[in-house]
């Protein structure tokens, strides 16, 4: 939040289903942020929000333990190999969980026998909790409870600085579009909404990573419809 000038933000971070059902069932919060939309729109249906926008896309990628890589393996022979233990986040809680669900759907048979055998390892309401600052995919493979970890692409970066892992990127038509959002929750969560949907915030989401959702300007010049605490997300 350094970048956003206009008051002080105390931020509450967790996965963004669970911090979804706190705010709905009264806990205050201003705004409210989600890799997932459905989130931020089932606050707007339910009276919660006064808007709902997207301002962020990502996408997932393996990271695997680089002594289980051999040079014939792809995405698909890692995710296939029985040898290999799948950890992914908890669907329904945290929206990556959610978006590797929705990649083992798109891979017909072998993403049925997946959904059986991937772990759901953190961002459930009892999983591990991670060392603060550490990334969930290098610790849980360099804790032993995983060897192939389904996350975030724009972790990636990072992920590939670390000697003992690779990063194996999924291609088309499997990988989901991962959509943030936010839920503006109260007039005091309005301008940093409007910051978050300017040019200068797009800069600094696509220096991290990011992507910009489907169809916005690339100016970024979307601003928040016209007339804190923030709750953040995993």
């Amino acid at each position: 939040m350094a970048a956003f000038q206009h008051r002080d933000v105390v931020c509450r971070f967790g996965p963004a289903g669970l911090l979804r059902e706190r705010l709905a069932a009264g806990e205050p919060g201003d705004l409210f942020a989600s890799a997932n939309m459905a989130h931020p729109q089932a606050l707007l249906n339910d009276g919660r929000a006064l808007f709902v926008a997207p301002f962020a896309a990502n996408r997932l990628c393996l990271t695997v333990r680089a002594d289980a890589v051999g040079e014939a393996d792809d995405w698909l022979t890692l995710l296939t190999r029985p040898d290999l233990r799948v950890g992914i986040s908890t669907p329904g809680c945290d929206p990556s969980g959610d978006y590797a669900w929705q990649l083992f759907s798109r891979m017909g048979a072998h993403g049925e026998r997946l959904k059986r055998r991937a772990k759901s390892l953190v961002g459930g309401r009892t999983s591990l909790p991670l060392p603060a600052g550490s990334l969930a995919a290098e610790w849980l493979i360099a804790n032993g409870h995983a060897d192939l970890f389904i996350g975030y692409a724009s972790y990636a970066p990072r992920l590939r600085q670390i000697d003992a892992l690779r990063v194996v990127a999924i291609p088309e038509p499997y990988n989901p579009t991962v959509e943030y959002g936010l839920a503006c929750l109260s007039e005091g969560g309005r301008p940093l909404a409007e910051f978050l949907l300017s040019s200068r915030a797009g800069a600094i989401i696509r220096q991290h990573g990011f992507t910009l959702p489907a169809g916005s300007p690339s100016d970024r010049t979307r601003s928040a419809p016209s007339s804190g605490t923030a709750d953040d997300v995993s």
